[in-house]
């Protein structure tokens, strides 16, 4: 291996940054240690109960299954000993403060992806480190409120044949591999970077009836392969998973898109901007890839609600400056995601700076 780098010595080293860094050094170190035991728990199966049983109703309205429920309470008890001032959870409706005088905020999705519980698919837990404000009993919701720019750290943990944690400190892109005989999560390899091109794409191709006209374009154009205006053949991946694509992006490239359409519920995008597009699109902008929500990129938009939803597009970052290309010379949409003639510039501004 060309590379042996303990998450712990990791951890430390950014620590010395700041005292913020110690902060949320501390805080991914109880964010990995929550992994390791759903780690444990998910590796048993079928033999840790049913854990695909829905024990409650959820926010998105798909039931609350009973490793969702696991899931959230092992965070939650896992961050209650770091330095956090109030946790929310794509689980709960409402953010819990924990320590008002604690430095940090947490917004996290326990359990991405907990459809694919009983078909051996990955799931995942994703994350957002945020400034936890001075004024977090007052108002805890504050730290949510602000764009993704402001994140401190942002990562996931993926739970398939291996166990790894992605992550980001604001400095670059790593990938920790979980040994599950040491319980240490060890880097093998340095910075990702996510490759500039690509010739994969993830979408669920069943929803193409309820896409706007630009975006069925798009797909098909890819579709038609080397007969087509593209010249070249596009192969599809879809895990039903985020957490499982973005990780094969972050390792091979590719472009997720994840569109409004005109089902109820999915017109605002179905996507959670705090829990899922801000963290994701800030481990993606480190690795040198981009994410959009078709107008603006990601990280410069500003929650109005800590449940708030949008469209999302990540990855490949020539791919991504490709679709903004397409939607920009569209016709006018009601979607919320490739409206406006203003896209392409707007995103590739953001992109190149990121180059």
């Amino acid at each position: 291996m060309a590379e042996q780098l303990r998450l712990d010595s990791y951890l430390d080293f950014a620590a010395g940054r700041s005292p913020q860094m110690v902060a949320v050094s501390q805080t991914v170190h109880a964010i990995a240690a929550a992994g390791r035991q759903i780690s444990r728990i998910l590796a048993r199966g079928p033999l840790a109960g049913n854990l695909g049983t829905i024990v409650g109703e959820s926010i998105d309205g798909d039931g609350q299954k009973a490793l969702d429920a696991m899931t959230h309470t092992i965070v939650r008890e896992a961050l209650s000993r770091a330095p956090v001032s109030v946790f929310a959870s794509e689980e709960a409706d409402e953010p819990e403060v924990l320590d008002a005088h604690a430095p940090l905020a947490v917004a996290i999705d326990p359990l991405d992806g907990s459809s694919n519980i009983d078909t051996l698919a990955p799931v995942g837990t994703i994350f957002s480190i945020l400034p936890g404000g001075s004024r977090v009993a007052d108002d805890p919701k504050a730290p949510f409120l602000q764009p993704g720019r402001t994140q401190l750290a942002a990562g996931f943990l993926i739970y398939g044949p291996q166990t790894a944690l992605v992550l980001t400190l604001g400095a670059g892109t790593r990938i920790f591999t979980l040994d599950p005989d040491s319980g240490a999560f060890i880097a093998t390899r340095g910075e990702i970077q996510v490759p500039r091109t690509t010739r994969e794409y993830a979408i669920n191709g069943s929803n193409l009836r309820h896409w706007d006209p630009e975006i069925r374009t798009y797909i098909m154009e890819l579709k038609k392969g080397h007969n087509g205006p593209r010249g070249e053949d596009f192969n599809t991946r879809w895990l039903a998973s985020m957490v499982g694509d973005a990780f094969r992006i972050m390792v091979r490239g590719g472009i997720y898109l994840y569109p409004a359409d005109q089902r109820k519920g999915y017109r605002a995008g179905r996507l959670r901007l705090v829990y899922e597009a801000n963290p994701i699109a800030m481990i993606m902008e480190q690795a040198g890839a981009a994410a959009t929500d078709g107008r603006d990129a990601i990280l410069d938009l500003v929650p109005t609600e800590i449940h708030q939803r949008c469209p999302l597009v990540f990855g490949s970052a020539d791919e991504v400056l490709r679709v903004a290309d397409a939607y920009s010379h569209g016709e006018a949409s009601n979607s919320p995601l490739f409206k406006t003639r203003s896209l392409y510039r707007k995103t590739t501004s953001t992109i190149d700076e990121l180059a």
